[in-house]
């Protein structure tokens, strides 16, 4: 089946269905793990930092298979990718579910990031290769839908199913879904991808490491508090080789990674628009239950349970803005959503009292509902401003450069919250100056994201 029958038959809808569900399912997987830390530290033997690896390590493994997916799609059949993409991940996820300790349950998880990693960048590149460029918002719309809403609802999932289950139970889910998608895919997921064969470039792999170094000392910052020595030279070794990684991709005639995109200016404005909403979501997302059980002293339950109304929010808007985008333009959609995750941040940041659960719900509410607003039509935005053949490169830069940020956001946040309350002598994360800082310093990037907003123009290919 070619490009033109999948825009025109069922067949169409059958591969969008498999394709978002299979993305749906990774990228729960990817935020549900939090809730079930105590419980595998106790299985496993092993202490917080440690088991923070199955995120971490997830983290950093799935930002160096972003970049790699442009080379894939160019050499292989889409469809080969995915059902490779799905089994690796659901090999991963039954490593996992029979690991006896917890060096095999992280190689288990090391699978499972390498599926994500590679499936996160290509099935947008995909999304917005198989629509009209006039239908794309709406179609980017149910991305969002996807990937905002799983994000978001992962550890309400998560937390709803380990009431019940084992912790083995939530990955026992996550396999079953994985095998049904598996043989959907078999049957609905077509070879839709032009490709152009290319050797890959081993030296530019090696620079990648640069990146994973990168978000590794971004994350040990936010978990330690700190900037030792190794992690001052981890720090100058990861900027050098991620500088060699960008010469390379700019000087070489055939890229790993096309950073000649970056040349186009609305693309330029979109990588950073879908960075700060995704800072947003996933700061609230971590930030907020802290708040919930140690401000409000709410239990465990509740704080997760708070997350559920922006959640429904955020997916309900999701499809919406993505028409929306289509019938007013990207830059008045983004404007509206950046409004509203200003003016969310703007009210934390001046109420200088502490908030009972309710309007921090409508606060929460009115940032991730902004979320629906941007970051989807941003990415969309950016790959109508490339060419077709720079969309996977396009769509690999965004979801990498959105990792990095995301990560980078929850350290600064981590930093705040706890620098500022060991200035004061306050136990960590206890401190209501702590979130009020935390809050002033997310206002100020929303303006700044605002601005950004605002220097959008009419959208023209030009690279």
């Amino acid at each position: 089946m070619n490009k033109g029958e999948i825009k025109n038959s069922l067949a169409r809808k059958l591969f969008i269905i498999t394709l978002l569900s299979g993305t749906f399912t990774m990228s729960i997987s990817q935020s549900s793990l939090s809730t079930a830390y105590p419980t595998l530290m106790k299985f496993f033997g092993v202490t917080a930092p440690t088991i923070q690896w199955l995120t971490t390590g997830f983290m950093l493994i799935m930002s160096i298979m972003m970049p790699i997916s442009p080379w894939l799609l160019n050499n292989f059949s889409f469809k080969k990718i995915f059902l490779s993409v799905v089994a690796i991940f659901a090999i991963g996820t039954f490593i996992i579910i029979i690991a006896p300790n917890f060096p095999i349950a992280m190689l288990g998880r090391a699978l499972e990031a390498i599926g994500v990693g590679i499936l996160f960048p290509s099935f947008q590149s995909v999304l917005m290769s198989i629509t009209p460029e006039q239908n794309r918002g709406a179609t980017m719309g149910y991305a969002g839908l996807v990937m905002g809403s799983a994000l978001a609802s992962g550890p309400i999932i998560s937390g709803i199913v380990l009431n019940f289950l084992q912790w083995q139970g939530l990955f026992v889910i996550f396999l079953l879904i994985m095998i049904i998608i598996f043989i959907s895919g078999l049957f609905n997921i077509k070879d839709v991808m032009p490709r152009h064969k290319a050797n890959l470039d081993l030296v530019s792999t090696i620079y990648l490491l640069g990146v994973i170094g990168l978000l590794y000392v971004v994350n040990q910052a936010g978990a330690t508090r700190s900037f030792g020595t190794n992690l001052v030279i981890l720090l100058v070794i990861s900027i050098i080789l991620t500088f060699l990684f960008i010469h390379r991709q700019l000087t070489k005639k055939e890229p790993l990674l096309d950073l000649k995109v970056m040349k186009n200016f609305n693309f330029d404005l979109a990588v950073l628009l879908t960075g700060f909403s995704y800072i947003s979501l996933i700061v609230v997302t971590i930030i907020y239950p802290l708040y919930y059980q140690n401000i409000l002293h709410t239990t465990v339950l509740m704080s997760g349970l708070a997350l559920v109304p922006p959640a429904i929010v955020l997916s309900i808007l999701n499809p919406l803005t993505g028409k929306l985008a289509d019938q007013i333009g990207f830059k008045s959609t983004l404007l509206i959503g950046m409004s509203m995750i200003v003016v969310g941040w703007f009210l934390l940041f001046i109420i200088h009292t502490q908030l009972s659960i309710w309007p921090m719900i409508i606060i929460a509410t009115l940032i991730e509902g902004g979320n629906a607003f941007v970051m989807m039509p941003a990415t969309t935005l950016g790959g109508n401003s490339l060419s077709e053949e720079l969309l996977p490169h396009g769509t690999a830069i965004i979801t990498t450069v959105r990792q990095l940020l995301g990560s980078l956001g929850v350290s600064l946040a981590t930093l705040i919250l706890v620098s500022s309350n060991q200035k004061h002598h306050l136990p960590a994360n206890t401190g209501l100056i702590g979130y009020q800082k935390v809050f002033a310093f997310f206002f100020g990037m929303a303006v700044i994201g605002f601005i950004f907003a605002l220097l959008i123009k009419n959208n023209k290919k030009t690279a």
